[in-house]
């Protein structure tokens, strides 16, 4: 329930507080005078959009604030906690704010939250209902809405989402497979030609390397077999060796080594171990010296191995490693090409599947819309007898459509004021007064099955709904809107007194000129006050019989 309502620099209005209560509470006061923008100020705070052209000129921002009193437990509450939000005192603070440019900030218990939050918490606080939201009923959809917020079908109604969202997957990849297949025969005869140019040559990884390595030892067998025979001689082979030099070396340690053993052995002991490595490294070097062999034909065979495997890499990349890595892609894209008819057929298969399970999730969807469209039709015609239409008739027609995630239904709400008329089309109904009286029919309904399960007292909102009404019908509205008013909290403009009369708290809006600016005003309105104003709405002017009408009014009301 709204508590509290804080405007400021919103539209005309400057500043603006106000307080509301339980009950039936009217919003009244000339045309212009800012009634609907009150309305639309607490559209911000359940997540309505908002604009530039909503802040005061001249003011840096516009802000609204509202309070609301929460019930103890349930969804709302639940939903506040899962946002890391807690309401204070069993009441929650809502705030808006718009800047200059269009751009706005959204609070709840004084934390940022975003619009989309405050959309989601919306339908826990309240409802508002205008003329759009009548123009709305005219379309398919809409009437759809009103049809599944009635019915209450959440369960099907998601399998039934569930189960499109398959089958449009299935369909994709059905048509995915079908729009490239011409595009992958094309291309195939071009794959099957590289896999088989890449398998001729085989080529591993780190071949090249080794080949290389290769090619060099047989393209200099000359310089090898000089250097390392040269390296030969010095180390071995010639009187003059490193191997003789030490050798004589070692034979006058030895003498030394008979006169003084301590000092030599060591040093002898080293001048073996160096003995050894020599003959060791000569040996290695007469090896190496021997297996050298010239080999044309294997240094034909690796050139030609090498500009197969360079002639790969130009084609298909700067490594072996990219060549193998194309190669894997390539030969994919042919095996699936090859077996497109075989997936082709699996995809058929999933998406028939796909489709008999969205049709059966989408028929007990319909069914359980049509059983909810008979009772929302008895109930709409008793609805329809109290707001004095006692001989309409409303029916909800349904054909097939597209498949969409909400199932194939289309609806279409028939409706005739007299008795032996055709129902017809809302957007066919002559008089504004019946659509108006259709379109609050219809709120009561949606908002009755629509209601908490803990009895939470909901703020429903209804800007000029009395659009096209004239009095005695007005009578009868103001009596239902009452009715309503006794399990929710009701806010209602009207320019209708015989509605105003049946309120329980009366506020009238009116426009003053403060400083030169014109700025909306509201105040509460009891007593004789409240007695004048609804005097006012009849005539005009405060004459004797108006006032008296208006007493009439109000005692009428309250007796019924």
């Amino acid at each position: 329930m709204l508590v509290e309502l804080i405007v400021e620099n919103y539209a005309v209005i400057d500043r603006l507080r106000v307080r509301f209560h339980a009950g039936f509470n009217v919003l009244t006061g000339e045309t212009g005078s800012g009634k609907s923008i009150l309305v639309g100020a607490l559209g911000l705070l359940f997540g309505g959009r908002a604009a530039a052209e909503m802040v005061r000129g001249g003011s840096d921002r516009a802000r609204i604030s509202g309070i609301f009193e929460l019930p103890e437990s349930g969804g709302l509450r639940a939903k506040l906690e899962e946002a890391g939000l807690a309401a204070e005192d069993g009441e929650l603070l809502l705030e808006r704010e718009i800047l200059p440019n269009g751009k706005s900030r959204a609070f709840a218990a004084s934390r940022p939250v975003t619009a989309g939050l405050l959309k989601e918490i919306a339908p826990y606080l309240g409802d508002i209902h205008g003329q759009h939201d009548q123009q709305l009923l005219f379309d398919r959809d809409a009437q759809l809405d009103v049809l599944d917020d009635f019915a209450r079908l959440e369960i099907p109604m998601a399998a039934t989402a569930g189960s499109h969202g398959l089958w449009r997957q299935a369909r994709a990849a059905l048509e995915d497979l079908d729009r490239t297949e011409q595009e992958r025969t094309r291309l195939s005869d071009l794959w099957a030609h590289q896999v088989k140019e890449i398998e001729a040559v085989s080529p591993k990884a780190g071949e090249d390397e080794t080949l290389n390595l290769e090619r060099r030892r047989l393209q200099n067998v000359s310089k090898l077999e000089e250097n390392a025979s040269a390296a030969y001689q010095s180390l071995y082979d010639s009187p003059q060796s490193a191997l003789a030099q030490i050798r004589t070396a070692r034979k006058r340690v030895d003498e030394l080594g008979r006169i003084d053993e301590a000092a030599m052995k060591p040093l002898l002991e080293s001048m073996r171990a160096a003995e050894i490595a020599l003959e060791e490294t000569s040996f290695a070097l007469r090896d190496y010296v021997g297996d050298l062999e010239a080999d044309p034909a294997r240094l034909d065979h690796l050139e030609g191995r090498l500009a197969a495997i360079e002639r790969l890499k130009r084609k298909y990349g700067p490594a072996i490693a990219d060549i193998l890595a194309f190669y894997d892609t390539t030969r994919r894209n042919l095996d699936t090409a090859e077996n497109a008819e075989a997936r082709r057929a699996g995809l058929k298969a999933a998406l028939d599947e796909r489709a008999a399970a969205y049709r059966d999730a989408a028929a007990r969807l319909s069914a359980a819309r049509r059983e909810a469209a008979r009772k929302l039709e008895k109930k709409m015609e008793r609805e329809l007898a109290s707001l004095a239409m006692e001989r309409a008739r409303f029916r909800v027609e349904f054909s097939e459509g597209a498949w969409t995630a909400r199932g194939y239904d289309e609806v279409q709400l028939l409706f005739s004021a007299n008795a032996g008329e055709e129902p017809k089309p809302l957007d066919r109904i002559a008089s504004g007064g019946e659509l108006s009286r259709v379109a609050l029919a219809l709120k009561t309904c949606v908002t009755a099955a629509s209601s908490a399960p803990e009895g939470v007292m909901r703020t429903l909102v209804f800007d000029e709904v009395d659009a096209g009404i004239g009095g005695k019908v007005g009578d009868t509205v103001g009596r239902r809107l009452k009715q309503i008013a006794g399990g929710n909290q009701v806010l209602c403009v009207t320019h209708l007194a015989q509605i105003a009369s049946f309120a329980d708290r009366h506020y009238v809006v009116d426009k003053k000129e403060v400083k030169g600016r014109t700025a909306a005003t509201i105040e509460e309105r009891a007593g004789d006050l409240r007695t004048e104003e609804i005097g006012r709405m009849l005539s005009g002017s405060l004459t004797p019989e108006a006032l008296k009408h208006a007493e009439q009014l109000i005692r009428q009301a309250a007796a019924k």
